[in-house]
């Protein structure tokens, strides 16, 4: 009994699901991923050809691709680039700076403390924990045991 209706169970998902399209979502995500990354790689040039320090340059760069990705989640153009890229944005810098702007564009009717200034680390606050953790064990096995 339990078996007959497991098998039913199978056919009918199997009819209601969509097929998956994997082959095309991974060519998106990767051109699209690239076209991000050669953004950042012209802009880094730019930066280099107007004779700027390297470290300047790629800061300015990580700059300039939070700020391009900040501008398009407020538009709603993030999530329409994401939803057709899936995890071609999900390069770090673009990536993370949509995580930290959408919760508070969406919270923001809430208020400035309890809507953005609460939510807007919903996302990333655990990121941001985990790093400064990590970053401080790092310091200290390179204060006790490498230096």
């Amino acid at each position: 009994m339990v078996n007959k209706l497991s098998e039913k169970y199978k056919k009918l998902v199997d009819k209601i699901s969509p097929d998956s399209k994997i082959y095309l979502n991974c060519f998106n995500a990767f051109w699209t991923g690239g076209l991000i990354c050669t953004l950042g790689q012209f802009i880094t040039n730019f930066f280099l050809n107007k004779n700027i320090e390297l470290e300047q340059a790629c800061t300015w760069t990580s700059i300039i691709l939070i700020f391009i990705a900040v501008v398009l989640t407020g538009f709603g153009f993030f999530d329409k680039i994401a939803k057709f890229a899936g995890a071609g944005t999900a390069i770090p810098i673009t990536g993370f700076a949509n995580s930290i702007a959408s919760p508070a564009i969406e919270f923001k009717s809430e208020g400035y403390i309890f809507g953005v200034g609460a939510k807007i680390f919903i996302i990333a606050g655990p990121v941001i924990a985990y790093s400064i953790f990590c970053s401080i064990i790092y310091g200290l096995i390179y204060y006790f045991f490498i230096k």
